[in-house]
């Protein structure tokens, strides 16, 4: 009996040496944005402990890092980067507070498109070298910015996460076999979230939907259809941009508007009322990567539908 006892003690001794040991084994990873995490979790799974910077409700293009973050990042293996605005600013401040800081690009190797902006009437641009160029009326045209939300394109998403593969392999090679197994699981369900988008958008080919900020050019080059933004260049539209701006939807008679959680709701639905389109809320930095798209999809789906 008593040798019985002896015997689980040890057990739970053991247990309670062995298993906070495993919890700090966990590889610290940290990210710019929610769906980055979502990808790292998917190919890392139990072996990555994933934390995000830019909270919840926050801009990607206006974040500042909190204290606690930077002091949690000092312990950090993995920086996976995206390219998002803030990045610029804080990047180079991250690195310096943790010199053994790894930095993945997630979007390396990624060709990236540039940065719609609708140009309302004949407006005239100062580019390099001082040449300008004149735009038509009613015309999205794209800017020299490159545009970071390659997240939003599944088949783009494949390409993270390999990149994702390689990184986590790389710096953690005993558990290279999981991640490989991990990495092959998320890579399917992407292709069939790509097939089922496509099925479901098929028939709405050419479409055209509006958007606050232009993050949903990637999604729309995937499913053959294009987006256009009501901001001009990142800025709140001016009255006669505004004006144009709805001129143009009438004409193609756009009847859903998304608009994000991190943008103004106000000259949004201004402009809905206006064309008589809905308004559906569109989250870009979605934690549910999957779930989020396949929720868009059907919204953008609903509103062709009933605008039959």
């Amino acid at each position: 009996m008593h040798y019985h006892f002896r015997q689980v003690a040890t057990l739970v001794w053991l247990l309670v040496c062995v298993l906070p040991s495993a919890a700090l084994a966990k590889v610290p990873v940290f990210v710019s944005i929610f769906p980055q995490r979502y990808f790292v979790e998917q190919v890392g799974g139990e072996h990555v402990d994933v934390q995000v910077m830019v909270l919840p409700g926050a801009s990607p293009t206006t974040y500042e890092p909190k204290s606690r973050q930077m002091a949690a990042i000092a312990k950090a293996k993995i920086y996976f980067s995206m390219g998002v605005p803030f990045e610029a600013v804080w990047l180079e401040k991250i690195v310096a507070s943790n010199k053994s800081l790894r930095v993945v690009p997630m979007d390396r190797g990624i060709q990236k498109r540039a940065m719609a902006s609708f140009h309302s009437h004949e407006e005239k641009e100062q580019h390099d070298g001082g040449r300008t160029i004149s735009h038509n009326a009613g015309e999205t045209i794209q800017h020299a910015i490159p545009d970071p939300h390659v997240w939003l394109s599944p088949p783009l998403v494949i390409l993270q996460a390999r990149t994702i593969l390689v990184a986590l392999q790389d710096i953690d090679p005993e558990n290279g076999s999981a991640y490989e197994t991990n990495f092959r699981t998320f890579i399917l369900q992407v292709l069939e979230l790509d097939k089922e988008l496509r099925r479901l958008l098929k028939p709405h080919h050419g479409q055209r939907f509006m958007v606050f900020h232009p993050a949903w050019g990637y999604f729309a080059d995937t499913y053959h259809l294009e987006q256009i933004p009501v901001e001009m260049e990142g800025k709140t539209p001016k009255p006669a941009q505004l004006k144009a701006l709805i001129t143009n939807a009438r004409k193609h008679r756009i009847k859903v508007l998304f608009l994000q959680p991190q943008a103004s709701a106000k000259i949004a639905e201004q402009v809905a009322k206006e064309i008589g389109a809905q308004v559906a809320w569109a989250d870009p930095l979605a934690l549910d990567w999957a779930e989020n798209l396949r929720a868009v999809a059907e919204k953008f789906r609903q509103a062709m539908e009933s605008a039959k």
